[in-house]
């Protein structure tokens, strides 16, 4: 069969085919330590849930308006003013079916054939598929561990052309962890106000953060930036609701329009009874997010030391997320087994087969001297597999 080229163009989600790959070893009684998942290891919290379980006993499962029940909308609007000191109305907030789907619809919103969509790598996984999908062009800034993995002001001036479009800019970012300032996130917006450039603001992992560091959107730096910037939040990762799908934009009337209008034609409303959870999630106690984010701390500090003692791997100290981002790059080129270790991909590979840990390539972040682990896992797992790594590592020659 012949399919259309807009889907031929793109690749599945590698961080999905690595767990999935990872989970039918261990259906198979193979013991694999999984660094893959993008999503938080702990339950749903029990308010949560209950008020799901209530939503369902009251009958609340039919259409609801695209774009989101209102008494959302509203309390997205109040956790943008608490948390970012962002002033929205309803009309300017669209609640999709997770995060992903608000930026996807964002930048088919926003761009058309032969417009330049401006990407630091490294780069979560899915914004090259979906700038594809839109028949856009993607321009690369590459970042690097010694500049913490952020993009300069001089960077993003000499990448813009008369066809920029958009620049998408994530913060805590997947799957570096680094955080940009208030500082450093100013000239950017300098520029891309002077540009007239619209900012996809994907702040997902906004209160998984580190240290006592402060969360900026760039959009709440002056209301120029505001009127040009697409805020992307949700309640997958800082509540562990991945599987609830839902995710929500904030940005200009006309902006959110345009994407409610394509929702209208392609998914319609988020679940009813996920609207109801994610209300719940954004009103109720937000004790258990901070529980998380303590253990999440503890296990980024254990997992950071131990990479770091690993001969031939260096590791930065994520700012933010989950996820820890080391450098292998000592290790490309050398052999294991007879076999050599080629590129990122190759190493995962191994690691998969040989000592069974599921790690991502960085290759597929845009970075190959990089792997990508997850420490949304038990420190118990954590420990076993950076032992598994250790012991990997020594063997290579």
């Amino acid at each position: 069969m012949r399919f259309s080229k807009r889907v031929s163009s793109i690749a599945p989600s590698p961080t999905l085919g690595i767990t999935a790959k990872a989970k039918e070893m261990q259906a198979k009684g193979i013991d694999i330590i999984g660094f893959g998942a993008g999503e938080p290891d702990f339950d749903t919290p029990a308010n949560i849930k209950e008020a799901a379980k209530k939503a369902v006993d009251a009958g609340f499962t039919k259409y609801t308006p695209t774009s989101g029940i209102p008494e959302l909308k509203r309390a997205i609007c109040k956790k943008l003013k608490r948390d970012n000191d962002l002033d929205y109305m309803q009309e300017e907030i669209l609640v999709s079916c997770g995060a992903k789907h608000s930026i996807f619809n964002a930048i088919l919103a926003l761009c058309d054939g032969g417009d330049e969509v401006i990407l630091p790598s490294p780069y979560w996984v899915s914004y090259p598929e979906m700038i594809k999908l839109a028949g856009a062009n993607l321009v690369v800034i590459k970042t690097t561990q010694q500049n913490n993995f952020k993009i300069t002001p001089e960077q993003l001036r000499d990448s813009i052309t008369p066809r920029t479009k958009l620049v998408i800019l994530n913060s805590p970012s997947n799957p570096t962890g680094m955080v940009y300032t208030k500082e450093e996130l100013r000239p950017l917006a300098e520029i891309l106000v002077e540009a007239g450039i619209c900012c996809i603001s994907d702040e997902i992992y906004e209160k998984i953060i580190y240290d006592g560091r402060e969360h900026v959107s760039i959009a709440s730096l002056n209301p120029e930036m505001k009127g040009l910037t697409i805020v992307v939040n949700g309640v997958s990762k800082s509540y562990s609701m991945t599987g609830w799908r839902i995710g929500y934009a904030a940005g200009p009337r006309e902006i959110i329009q345009v994407m409610s209008n394509l929702q209208d034609h392609s998914t319609s409303n988020p679940t009813s009874i996920s609207q109801k959870a994610a209300l719940e999630a954004l009103e109720g106690p937000q004790e258990s997010a901070g529980e998380m984010v303590r253990a999440f701390a503890e296990r980024r500090n254990y997992i950071v030391e131990r990479l770091n003692s690993i001969r031939g791997i260096s590791c930065l100290m994520p700012e933010g997320a989950f996820y820890a981002f080391p450098d292998v790059s000592q290790i490309l080129g050398k052999r294991h087994g007879g076999q050599t270790i080629k590129d990122s991909i190759s190493l995962t590979e191994l690691l998969l087969t040989e000592s069974r840990v599921a790690v991502v390539p960085g290759a597929v972040f845009g970075d190959d001297n990089h792997l990508r682990l997850s420490y949304a896992t038990s420190m118990e797992n954590i420990a076993k597999g950076m032992d598994r790594i250790e012991e990997f590592m020594n063997k290579i020659g």
